[in-house]
């Protein structure tokens, strides 16, 4: 299983809670005392972390992008648009990945939700 999830804080509160209500293990920024962090710091925290981080702030695609063209390592990123996954295909998204992936199988890549 993977090593847990980071959310930034773009992230409603109600995909942590409901994922919570599952068992899976979820990490904010704010909790982490990280939120009004720039972005490439945050991606660099989940990965000090050992989480994947997942963000509705696009954003992030554009460092996680920067950072595959260099060969920089990072924690995976994981995207859901605001308007394209609802709250519900997070969380149900999400906790597949958390139940299938190893955290050695999720370094280095962008995902995006919904898978269906």
């Amino acid at each position: 299983m993977i090593g847990g999830y980071y959310f930034d804080e773009n992230v409603p509160s109600a995909i942590a809670e409901g994922l919570r209500k599952r068992r899976v293990d979820v990490l904010t920024a704010q909790e982490d005392g990280f939120d009004a962090t720039p972005d490439p710091r945050v991606l660099d925290r989940a990965m000090e972390l050992g989480r994947v981080l997942f963000t509705r702030d696009d954003d992030f695609l554009g460092e996680a992008a920067a950072r595959l063209r260099d060969g920089r390592p990072f924690a995976t990123v994981i995207y859901a648009h605001q308007q394209r996954a609802s709250v519900r295909e997070c969380i149900d998204d999400l906790e597949l990945f958390a139940g299938a992936a190893t955290v050695a199988e999720m370094r280095g890549q962008v995902l995006h939700l919904p898978l269906r």
